[in-house]
């Protein structure tokens, strides 16, 4: 199955992106989401928030740190917290607390992607089993919980190291009018090409039809939209671009997260259902990647600034095909999985997609064809998710 590319730019693109209007809290949502992610990474309580909201918090804390593929990082941290929970209330007898088998989940696998870092996570381990309170459990059966998510871990570790990330050769690129170019040295960014997807049944499962045709009237038009925000671009503008750029790299996981944690507590999910949704959001995203870099390598597709050497770029050209945008097809990804488990935030998720795809057109790196593109593709990759039997996705070894 295709997604067929929405070619045209809605209003709401066309106003925001030439400056005579903006999506929904533009610069607002940037600010709300910097703060929120800020507070949650620097001192999670665990009995006010949840274990899988403030160990996802601890991860981007470490990511942070060390800046890594948070995608795939945050796809199987997400996988072990699911299966502990589950483990732990199939239990027989007395369950062990979810809370503690998250935990002991979460910590695990934090310990094999920052082995740097193992005595930040022992002592955040150390402070949840010390927390004063978990409603609904009992303190003293936290090593139990603790024993099975130990377990998961090792389990989801072995699982992962098969996924292929990272190893697949996109090839040589094409030469020719409308194609990319890297001129800048170095290895070109592989993203999720080539790895081994969650729900997809093939990096090509939803892949875009190709984008216009290079020179063509259609084209240049979209390619005329970059160049005028290039032109007049605002101090607003500028801000959204460098947001998405940095406090929500990479591909967004991280903001996406963010927004995720900050949805599960005012909405009072329990760990359970919390662990559910962010594999859910996060799996999501690792197919959208998938998704994204393997039409990016269909179709090898020029950057704008290439086109056009007059189009400023304020912020990095990322180093692999302009066609489809991976901010939108990994946000249009994560915020469909959101609207879908909390449906009065749709309005407002929408907004976040729409700032997301903007900031790449602000930023002088994407057309908003490319923008459109990667929504639909990963909202399609939302839609199948939200679909699937979770007990069926990632058999363990």
């Amino acid at each position: 199955m295709r997604c067929r590319p929405i070619l045209l730019v809605p209003a709401l693109f066309i106003a925001a992106a030439c400056g005579v209007d903006r999506p929904l809290a533009v610069t607002e949502i940037s600010s709300a989401n910097l703060a929120l992610s800020q507070a949650e990474g620097s001192a999670p309580k665990f009995w006010e928030t949840g274990a899988t909201v403030a160990w996802n918090a601890h991860a981007a804390t470490l990511l942070a740190r060390r800046p890594s593929d948070a995608v795939r990082l945050l796809a199987y941290i997400s996988l072990a917290q699911l299966r502990a929970a589950e483990a732990a209330e199939a239990t027989p007898g007395p369950h062990p607390p979810i809370f503690g088998a998250i935990g002991g989940a979460s910590a695990a696998m934090l310990r094999a992607f920052f082995p740097l870092d193992v005595a930040d996570i022992d002592a955040w381990l150390a402070a949840q089993a010390a927390a004063p309170e978990w409603p609904g459990a009992k303190h003293q059966d936290f090593a139990a919980g603790e024993a099975i998510g130990r377990a998961i871990a090792a389990r989801v570790v072995v699982f992962a190291r098969g996924d292929n990330a990272g190893l697949t050769n996109p090839g040589v690129p094409p030469i020719g009018p409308g194609r990319w170019a890297y001129v800048t040295g170095g290895p070109i960014a592989r993203g999720g090409y080539g790895s081994r997807p969650f729900f997809l049944t093939s990096g090509n499962q939803f892949l875009p039809e190709a984008p216009p045709v290079f020179g063509s009237p259609e084209y240049l038009a979209a390619l005329a939209v970059v160049r005028q925000i290039s032109d007049t671009r605002t101090a607003a503008q500028l801000a959204v671009a460098q947001y998405w750029n940095t406090n929500a790299s990479p591909r967004n996981a991280d903001g996406m997260n963010g927004i995720a944690r900050r949805l599960i507590v005012e909405h009072r999910r329990g760990d359970a259902a919390a662990a559910r949704m962010m594999f859910l959001m996060n799996a999501s995203m690792f197919d959208a990647a998938i998704g994204c870099f393997h039409a990016k390598f269909t179709y090898w597709y020029i950057r704008p600034s290439q086109a056009d050497p007059l189009i400023t770029l304020p912020i990095g050209l990322p180093p692999h095909p302009s066609y489809p945008s991976g901010h939108s097809c990994v946000t249009g990804a994560a915020t469909g999985i959101l609207a879908g488990l909390f449906p009065s935030e749709a309005r407002y998720l929408d907004s976040v997609a729409d700032e997301a795809g903007l900031s790449r057109l602000y930023g002088g790196i994407h057309y908003s064809f490319d923008m459109m593109a990667g929504r639909a593709l990963g909202r399609s990759v939302a839609e199948l998710a939200l679909g699937s039997d979770l007990s069926a996705v990632a058999p363990l070894p």
